[in-house]
């Protein structure tokens, strides 16, 4: 069983899917493009597809992840191609590699967002920015499935950047680009999460709603404090076969000390 990793996009109007609504265009996907998927055991077998950390319902992302098994061996460029061109324009399959490592979900520690909050002036934002910063704790509220918790969106938050519009992205009016690098912690912080504290800690209140795009995750890396690319360890692994074909390494012959040592 050949086990393969896709990333995959989130853009436009696709971002309103949810998880759901991307489970059921993939598993389509899957049955167009003829992928040999290997399936559960039992009375209602299903396709082996293991799902990474999606993105919540509205949000767009560059770096969405999950992992197939196939009963047959395929070369996973091919295979992306195959399944790109049977997804939803918006749902894109831009990266495959053969998993030769395990634990992905475990290299996706952090994120990388962008929000863009348009009606709010550059100055503005990069003050509230600085009050949230400066905060040893910032408690917000978000409602779950078992009421209102409330938690600190500041412990979570290791970069937090203000930035202004990019020349091919203009607006009508002001606007300021956020840009957040956040662990994946317990509970989860969301984007929405630190406006939320935004508002309370610097009443930081965007007049429509923002426009969140997640560009990466993957493995936060301490010393220089960016995330890495998760699939970069499959990449750089060296296949099985190859390994399998190379042999054991010769032994080499004892020395004269040793040869001298064994008599």
């Amino acid at each position: 069983m050949q086990r393969v990793r896709l990333r995959y996009t989130k853009r436009g109007r696709l971002r309103f899917t949810s998880h759901r609504d991307f489970q059921r265009a993939f598993e389509r996907a899957l049955r167009r493009a003829e992928v040999p998927m290997a399936y559960s055991a039992g009375f209602t077998p299903h396709p082996k597809v293991s799902y990474a950390n999606a993105a919540a319902t509205g949000t767009g992302s560059e770096a969405e992840y999950l992992e197939i098994a196939l009963a047959e061996h395929r070369d996973p460029e091919k295979l992306r191609e195959l399944l790109d061109e049977s997804m939803p324009a918006g749902l894109d399959i831009i990266d495959a590699v053969e998993a030769r490592t395990s634990g992905l979900a475990d290299r996706l520690t952090a994120s990388v967002w962008e929000l863009r909050l348009d009606g709010v002036p550059f100055e503005e934002a990069e003050k509230a920015a600085a009050v949230f910063l400066a905060a040893p704790t910032v408690e917000v509220e978000r409602k779950t499935k078992s009421g209102m918790r409330t938690f600190d969106a500041r412990g979570a938050v290791v970069e937090l950047r203000v930035d202004r519009p990019q020349p091919d992205r203009p607006g009508d009016g002001p606007c300021a680009i956020l840009r957040l690098v956040v662990r994946h912690v317990t509970p989860a912080v969301r984007p929405d999460d630190v406006l939320s504290g935004l508002r309370a800690v610097a009443d930081l209140a965007p007049p429509v709603p923002a426009a969140v795009t997640r560009l990466a995750q993957g493995l936060f890396d301490e010393e220089s404090g960016t995330v890495t690319d998760p699939l970069a360890p499959d990449r750089e692994a060296v296949p099985a076969a190859v390994l399998t074909a190379a042999g054991p390494a010769p032994a080499t012959a004892p020395g004269p000390a040793a040869q001298g040592q064994s008599l």
